[in-house]
């Protein structure tokens, strides 16, 4: 999601990179508030990262580079007690005013998130083989008014509070609810603002499926300063059989959507929200067994000084389905399996240099045997450190 398409949100929860444009006098040059990516509110910068400006045509061009450590008790067949790695290493490109704009974020990434194996980028089957590659996000963008616009390209989704990448959220990892959610899909979106409320709807290939057959949408209302509400979903309208990490089998035949309340005042931020999704029965496609999963989760912050934080999130997701039926439906760690999580971040920003930690737990209730954490998939708990610092420019 953008600030592009989703300003209420953006000034609910989150802030930009800034920019430094070319002064044309003496004078110290002005900020420029850039719109992509959008950073999660603890990762804001008193002092604005230098910009490459062109001037005539106004494309500018930042970047950020971050490493993360990262430590884990439990950790499944095939992952790591402890890895190290680069979570971004990206650029932004973007022309953001006049009737033609563009966006293209380029680069290598980590996509670390609770409850799963992490992908180290140098492992067989890394970030950029299977989920989207070097280009992660790239499109183009028509504004003929100050209300109206459509995109077109790779674009990030419009569907729950967080974000695909490690900057863009409150936490390091992302959460037990957004390993449901579809995270860049390839197709177009309209967006739309009346007064208060904004109004976005694409059509697109889902959760990266390469077959154009899904829509999303989101309803965005900005009560006032300090208060939104969002309602989005999303629902794939034919049946396709891709089954690869960007594009699960289940997930991508699915209907979810997600119900968000934001409040953000000067230090505290609160965004409470549902989620819940919903995968039909097609055996053509083996799916054998329809299920479901309902989930609720908290995400708080905390600014007790201008550079120093404290995030934390809190979250519950159960699904449906009986453990007799074929495995290929699970949404979580096994049929009708339920999982609990707890995250707590600090941060600590200085000028353009960050540095923050997650300490997650996750618990696992009506396992699977097999489906769960440990070499023999039969733990119902993790925990999991991490520890991660970086640089915009």
């Amino acid at each position: 999601m953008t600030a592009i398409s989703r300003p209420g949100l953006l000034a609910a929860g989150a802030l930009c990179l800034c920019g430094t444009a070319v002064a044309q006098t003496p004078p110290a040059p002005a900020t420029v508030n850039l719109p992509n990516p959008v950073l999660a509110g603890v990762l804001t910068f008193d002092h604005p990262p230098p910009t490459l400006n062109t001037g005539v045509f106004g494309i500018t061009v930042d970047g950020l580079l971050s490493g993360l450590v990262l430590a884990q008790s439990n950790p499944v067949a095939g992952d790591r007690d402890a890895a190290a790695d680069a979570s971004s290493a990206q650029i932004f490109i973007q022309k953001s005013q006049g009737l033609v704009q563009f966006y293209v974020q380029a680069g290598a990434y980590a996509l670390p998130d609770l409850g799963v194996a992490y992908r180290h980028r140098s492992d067989a089957g890394s970030t950029w083989g299977n989920d989207f590659d070097a280009l992660p996000e790239a499109y183009l963008k028509l504004a003929p008014t100050a209300d109206f616009s459509i995109e077109a390209g790779k674009l990030p989704t419009l569907i729950g509070p967080e974000n695909s990448f490690s900057f863009e959220n409150y936490n390091i990892e992302r959460g037990l609810l957004w390993n449901q959610t579809q995270s860049v899909s390839r197709g177009v979106q309209a967006n739309y603002t009346a007064g208060p409320v904004l109004i976005n709807l694409s059509w697109n290939d889902g959760y990266y499926s390469d077959r154009f057959n899904a829509v999303s949408g989101a309803l965005t209302w900005t009560i006032d300063p300090v208060n939104t509400l969002e309602l989005d979903a999303a629902a794939s309208l034919g049946r396709t059989a891709a089954n690869t990490i960007a594009t699960p089998l289940a997930q991508n035949n699915s209907a979810i959507g997600n119900l968000v309340y934001t409040y953000k005042s000067a230090r505290l931020m609160l965004q409470p929200y549902l989620q819940y999704s919903h995968v039909a029965r097609d055996a053509r496609i083996g799916i054998a067994q329809a299920t479901a999963s309902y989930s609720g989760a908290i995400i708080a912050d905390y600014a007790f000084t201008p550079g120093f934080s404290l995030a934390a999130r809190a979250e519950y997701i159960a699904t449906t389905g009986r453990r007799s039926s074929p495995a290929v439906t699970n949404l979580l760690y096994g049929l009708g399996s339920a999982a609990f999580s707890v995250t707590l971040t600090p941060t600590y920003v200085y000028r353009q240099y960050f540095i923050r930690a997650d300490a997650a737990v996750v618990t696992i209730t009506n396992l699977t045997a097999g489906d769960g954490f440990g070499q023999d998939g039969r733990g119902n708990s993790q925990m999991r450190g991490v520890l991660e610092a970086g640089i915009v420019f």
